[in-house]
């Protein structure tokens, strides 16, 4: 008679198994492609206690086991100031998916609280800060966060539309403030809609927004925004997906293949350059690429 597996198993057996091309792969192709892992490492596997990290947790342990080269992790998630039941439903869920918290506490909510002017960009600035400064205290040298595809595209189409600028999210980025230290994306390729499938397949149920400012909010649902730019951007490419099943793939792609001699302008390394600094030069790929069509009035 086979032996009856446990909730833990099933919910692993469902990442190799049933989600294998949604989750593990992506995951796998996003290490490999974007070269997330060396050996030796040490990564602080950064947990909020969301979908998107606690997956990202798993994925992590599971790909150690497996893994053809050594690399160390570390389970860190960050109290910036939840209510005793977030607290508690953290602590839940990495026991129930085997995850070993170390956790620190901090006052983020109280200071973003009593600091005015925008608490989101204020809260992620203080978040990351002392993310990297704890995981540098514990030895590591990168720190894993839980963005995603569809983080990915949005930021995209965000910095486009109302930022006044093309930009994007780079799978991983060395620290301007800790030397040293870099951060890493390994759930950049995939899903948010493939995550919340396993999610709910599961019987999971993580916290969703726990800041102040939302967590009465009714409307701040765990795959909405409460009515914020980023979620008027879901909603577009929700209509474009309507007529163009694979329009987020594009956009996706677009980041991967930017043609940069088209542009008037661009930044690198902080300092600005113009098309016109390479004009006068005799080059195939500034002077016969065919512009795409414009309509005319």
């Amino acid at each position: 008679m086979p032996r009856e597996l446990s909730r833990l198993q099933l919910i692993e057996r469902s990442i190799t198994k049933k989600y294998r091309k949604e989750l593990w792969s992506p995951f796998i192709t996003a290490i490999r492609q974007y070269e997330l892992l060396s050996p030796g490492d040490r990564v602080a596997v950064c947990i909020s206690g969301g979908k998107d990290s606690m997956l990202m947790a798993k994925l992590f342990q599971m790909l150690q086991r497996v893994s053809d080269f050594p690399f160390e992790l570390v389970f860190l998630s960050m109290d910036p100031g939840y209510n005793e039941e977030n607290r508690r439903k953290v602590a839940e869920n990495a026991a129930l998916l085997g995850i070993p918290l170390t956790v620190f506490e901090t006052d983020i909510f109280s200071v973003t609280a009593s600091a005015g002017g925008s608490p989101c960009y204020l809260c992620a600035r203080m978040r990351r800060g002392h993310l990297y400064s704890k995981a540098r205290e514990l030895g590591c040298n990168k720190i894993a966060l839980g963005h995603h595809f569809n983080d990915v595209i949005e930021t995209t189409l965000m910095s486009l539309l109302y930022g006044s600028q093309l930009q994007g999210m780079i799978p991983k980025l060395k620290s301007k403030n800790f030397p040293g230290m870099e951060l890493i994306r390994p759930l950049y390729r995939v899903r948010e809609a493939d995550i919340l499938a396993w999610k709910r397949y599961n019987g999971l149920e993580f916290i969703q927004c726990a800041c102040r400012f939302t967590e009465n909010c009714d409307s701040c649902a765990e795959d909405e925004d409460g009515g914020s730019k980023r979620l008027a951007v879901k909603k577009l490419i929700a209509r474009l997906k309507a007529e163009d099943p694979v329009v987020d793939i594009s956009i996706f792609n677009a980041v991967h293949n930017v043609f940069l001699d088209t542009f008037p302008g661009y930044k690198s390394d902080g300092a600005e350059h113009s098309f016109l600094e390479r004009y006068g030069e005799t080059r195939k790929d500034t002077t016969e690429r065919e512009e795409p069509a414009v309509m005319e009035d």
